[in-house]
């Protein structure tokens, strides 16, 4: 089992293609498994001449579980979207120092970053405090940790604070309802959410580091100030009918980092359809190449 020592723990990790080629490194978000980055997924990146990671990032996964006192995640999460201070486990920046020590333990200098959800946060926070590492950053149905934009509707807000299934099989009709919701209704397939969930609950069902990872969002704050002083090539991807983190969130953050660019789908929930993946593939590999290009012109 390929595992990197990252920032004091264990981050499992898979590559694709040919470590020559220029780093893309894929980081997920809130509770998912590097499994939600499709192998074909990865693949059709590798055959546009990138080296592919994917990982599981603390606390979720393969990778090291943070061992901590039981939380009343309840009442810190209620705490904390109320807008008082909340103390967490970790922070979006210990994540970020993960995803840095799976690039240094690779030996890999400066890599194209790639995040979804949680993970675009992630990669926001890789940039601001890592910028000599990332080539170019894209966040997808992300946000910038202000308030007042991306707020979940009611009804996805539910499912983030919903207790865990107490079987497989409750996991799996859950998931397929989340998802339901969540991807919207032009691209949710419940075939392939239904694998997804079994496939996600035999690997490694950790509820508890859901909700670590949530308080790590909460008690992160606003990046937005800070983004705002960002010389890094932006790609910002969202969905119009997201409803997790509604379209504002992608506005602010392509508003926010100077010189960014917002790409707009108009049927694309809170997920990655295969049915888009050519055009997501095709707007990271263009992002990549016009930074490449804009590089040898001012080197």
């Amino acid at each position: 089992m390929p595992t990197a020592p990252a920032n004091g723990i264990e981050l499992y990790y898979e590559a694709f293609g040919d470590p020559a080629d220029e780093p893309l490194l894929l980081v997920n978000g809130l509770g998912s498994q590097c499994i939600t980055y499709e192998t074909e997924f990865c693949d059709a990146f590798v055959d546009r001449g990138f080296f592919v990671i994917r990982f599981d990032n603390r606390d979720v996964g393969l990778s090291t579980k943070i061992d901590t006192p039981q939380l009343d995640f309840a009442a810190l999460l209620a705490k904390g979207f109320s807008g008082e201070p909340v103390e967490a486990p970790y922070l979006l920046s210990d994540m970020a120092a993960d995803a840095i020590g799976l690039l240094d333990h690779l030996r890999i200098d400066r890599a194209h970053i790639v995040g979804t959800s949680m993970g675009g946060m992630i990669v926001q926070t890789m940039a601001i405090e890592h910028p000599s590492r990332v080539a170019t950053m894209t966040s997808i149905m992300s946000t910038t940790g202000d308030r007042d934009v991306g707020t979940p509707t009611p009804e996805a807000a539910s499912l983030l604070l919903a207790p865990p299934a107490s079987s497989r099989e409750e996991y799996i009709e859950r998931y397929v309802e989340q998802w339901r919701v969540l991807a919207g209704p032009v691209h949710f397939d419940d075939a392939r959410f239904r694998d997804k969930a079994a496939c996600v609950y035999d690997r490694s069902y950790y509820p508890a580091g859901v909700g670590r990872q949530l308080l790590a969002i909460v008690a992160s704050g606003s990046r937005s100030e800070r983004l705002r002083a960002l010389d890094i090539p932006t790609l910002v991807i969202h969905g119009a009918i997201d409803p997790l983190v509604t379209l504002s969130g992608g506005q602010r953050t392509a508003e926010v980092i100077p010189g960014a660019e917002l790409l707009v789908f108009e049927d694309m929930g809170h997920d990655l359809p295969p049915a888009l993946w050519p055009q997501y593939v095709e707007a990271i590999t263009n992002h990549a190449s016009k930074a490449r290009r804009d590089d040898v012109r001012t080197g």
